[in-house]
């Protein structure tokens, strides 16, 4: 720590706000680690391979949206598009099954070996599977094969995503400056909605270049395709980091455990459902933005795919701005606070938000969706640090990891599916929002239940 500075506290036991002057400098504080080249690198790899995963995962979930149901469910589409387009977010969904599978494995060797090692691996996987979606025939060449192998490719990803994000988190945070974990944390988070940006970009170019017929025939693999040169990018630039410092001096000390995942379903349990609530409500609410509204809009309003992407690339350029915001935020007033912050906005924004997006308007639609996005930020910038804070080291990267897969599975893995549900049994879209509010009052629940003083301690 720079050497006139004095040791702050970071946490709050009240629901305080700070000044207007600590929110404006809340993430432009100097960064007072003594290696600033080095923080700089672990920084840029843990958001550089987080948004090569994360765009893997979203060209998935964008292409489920538009392409999926009549290409690879073919019968179902014939004769209910409505039903294929359920079993398109079927497909998207049940990756998430896998999730905490992904994430058991990768925990626990990232608990034995390193958080390094185990990066390299999810990121590889990510991208092997992403790029053979992008040559898999479709059901009108091999029949039923095809939706079995789209699945397979899917379960691929989620077993990738699972352990993906933990291990970013934990190299991230645990690089940090007491002070500047919520900063740090903020990184491997941004990479979320950069990865969105940039899977949504790749689909707006090619739209514009071939028209929207030629992509939803044959364009749509296109995106699938430059998941490879991604992915060795990002493995480039992942192999140039150090390892975690907490993690070399576990190994220094031998403190690991000998079986992480163990010790942690045996001791930590009700820890990792806590973990997981949390997170639920955002991830729900991520995926209305991800999947659901850009196919509600196309489908259903009637808007043109192109002013759509538009949309989703203003709100995902937003969504990084605010998430990097609410991480330095969360360094001055606390995790839980900032967290409780961004599930208040989703609440009191889920229901009405359906009704401006139901107007019709193209505009009015766009700016629906930016609604969404301060409440998504503040839930989801302090993440990396308060899941980094909250489990013990020897079984850390398993717990975060868990805890986040769990998370996605309540929350957003049939998300968009159980929103398409309640709309075609109802007709009524503004029920998703009844959807959504209840999913962000578990979670705030799951916080209210949480220590406000995690910062103080050391990792």
């Amino acid at each position: 720590m720079h050497a006139k500075q004095r040791p702050r506290t970071f946490a709050r036991t009240n629901f305080s706000i700070t000044t207007p002057k600590c929110l404006a400098f809340a993430n432009f504080q100097r960064m007072d680690s003594p290696n600033r080249s080095e923080d700089r690198r672990i920084l840029g790899a843990t958001l550089v391979g987080t948004t090569i995963e994360w765009y893997d995962f979203f060209i998935y979930a964008q292409a489920a949206g538009l392409v999926f149901g009549t290409q690879f469910f073919a019968p179902a589409s014939s004769d209910n598009p409505s039903l294929a387009q359920v079993f398109a977010w079927a497909s998207l969904g049940i990756s998430f099954l896998f999730r905490p599978l992904g994430a058991a494995i990768a925990g626990h060797l990232g608990d034995k070996i390193g958080r390094k090692k185990v990066l390299a691996g999810t990121l590889i996987l990510m991208g092997v599977a992403t790029t053979l979606i992008g040559i898999l025939p479709t059901y009108a060449a091999i029949g039923i094969a095809a939706p079995l192998l789209l699945v397979f490719l899917r379960i691929l990803q989620g077993l990738s995503a699972g352990g993906e994000w933990g291990g970013a988190a934990l190299l991230a945070v645990e690089h940090a400056p007491k002070g500047r974990r919520g900063h740090f944390g903020s990184y491997p988070q941004i990479g979320v909605p950069t990865g969105l940006a940039l899977s949504t970009v790749v689909l707006l170019v090619i739209t514009a270049i071939i028209g929207q017929e030629a992509y939803l025939d044959w364009g749509w693999r296109i995106p699938f395709l430059l998941s490879f040169v991604l992915v060795i990018v990002g493995v480039i630039v992942r192999s140039k980091v150090a390892e975690s410092p907490v993690f070399q001096e576990m190994r220094e000390r031998a403190a690991e455990s000998s079986a992480p995942l163990g010790v942690l379903l045996r001791d930590h349990w009700r820890l990792v459902i806590r973990a997981a609530l949390i997170f639920c409500g955002n991830n729900a609410s991520g995926y209305m933005i991800i999947a659901f509204m850009g196919s509600y809009a196309t489908k259903e309003l009637g808007h043109d795919q192109v002013s759509v992407f538009l949309c989703v690339i203003i709100a995902a350029l937003a969504w990084i701005a605010l998430t990097m915001y609410s991480g330095g935020l969360s360094d001055r007033i606390g995790r839980v606070q900032t967290f409780l912050w961004g599930y208040g906005m989703l609440i009191v924004i889920a229901v009405p938000v359906w009704f401006l997006i139901d107007s019709g308007s193209l505009w009015i639609f766009g700016i629906g969706m930016l609604l969404f996005i301060p409440g998504l930020a503040l839930s989801y910038g302090p993440q990396s640090a308060l899941y980094t804070e909250m489990f013990p080291r020897e079984v850390r990267f398993s717990g975060v990891s868990v805890a986040y897969a769990l998370g996605s599975i309540l929350g957003g893995a049939f998300a968009p599916m159980i929103s398409q549900m309640l709309f075609n049994r109802t007709g009524m879209v503004w029920t998703v929002g009844i959807y959504l509010m209840v999913i962000c009052l578990i979670s705030v629940v799951a916080l209210l239940r949480t220590p406000r003083n995690l910062a103080d301690a050391e990792l």
